[in-house]
């Protein structure tokens, strides 16, 4: 269900889309960086027991700039971004950034990503694995898996893109009038992979900026050993899938 429009409010041109589930304790920071940068926000729930929606749908009626999408279940990440995409596009977004809710995406990047995407008006990536990323407050164990499954993914797929995994960028609407996005197939954090791999397909432009990615302020993260699983298995069924699909 979502929030009734508000009519009133003078609409940027880019809408930021932050999925949540259990993130109360992250999201007011979270949208007040985006706001503060200039942009508009799509808070999408998937029903949190810790009581996110509540919180968003107060930050909503207090800010014309802030929406928020409810949904009955937690349905994955890839689908809570395809629904704020459809959502911003609909409502005549030009340009779509995901974003998450755990601090680890600073608002500070926005502006640089926002443009990037104008500029080549394509895909703009926030990269931790560019000259100039940084990864702050994880351990060898969680560097390792994060840096091995984008090496591999890269490798296997044949993309020159050094972070394929990253969850901060900015897509165009012309990009994601061109994708397809009833055709993702996946919907966990392996959705990252796939739109990477699909832009690449297409042969649009894709440019990686530096980004400083500093793990969550609070709470736990929602990477499973099975999210990676499935992540291993997307490559490989994006690898085996003919050109074109």
């Amino acid at each position: 269900m979502l929030a009734p429009a508000k009519a009133a409010h003078t609409r940027t041109e880019a809408l930021v889309v932050i999925p949540t589930f259990n993130e109360r304790e992250n999201l007011r920071k979270a949208v007040a960086g985006v706001r503060g940068a200039g942009y508009d926000v799509l808070v999408v729930d998937d029903s949190s027991p810790d009581r996110t929606g509540e919180l968003a749908d107060e930050l909503a009626a207090s800010d014309l700039g802030v929406h928020v999408m409810h949904r009955e279940s937690k349905l994955g990440l890839g689908s809570a971004y395809l629904a704020g995409f459809k959502w911003g596009l609909d409502r005549g977004y030009e340009l779509l950034v995901e974003m998450d809710a755990d601090g680890s995406h600073r608002p500070e990047h926005l502006s640089s990503l926002v443009e990037a995407a104008r500029q080549c008006g394509g895909l703009a990536i926030g990269s931790r694995y560019v000259t100039g990323g940084a990864v702050v407050g994880w351990g060898p164990a969680r560097w390792l898996l994060s840096y091995g499954a984008n090496f591999y993914s890269r490798t296997v797929l044949g993309m020159a893109t050094r972070d394929v995994t990253s969850g901060y960028r900015c897509y165009t609407r012309q990009l994601l009038e061109q994708l397809d996005l009833d055709s993702v197939e996946a919907q966990g954090y392996s959705f990252q992979i796939e739109m990477a791999y699909r832009c690449a397909q297409l042969g649009v432009s894709l440019v990686e900026l530096p980004i400083r990615f500093e793990d969550r302020m609070a709470g736990k993260s929602k990477v499973s050993a099975g999210e990676i699983h499935k992540a291993l298995l997307t490559v490989v069924r994006l690898r085996l899938q003919p050109s074109g699909e």
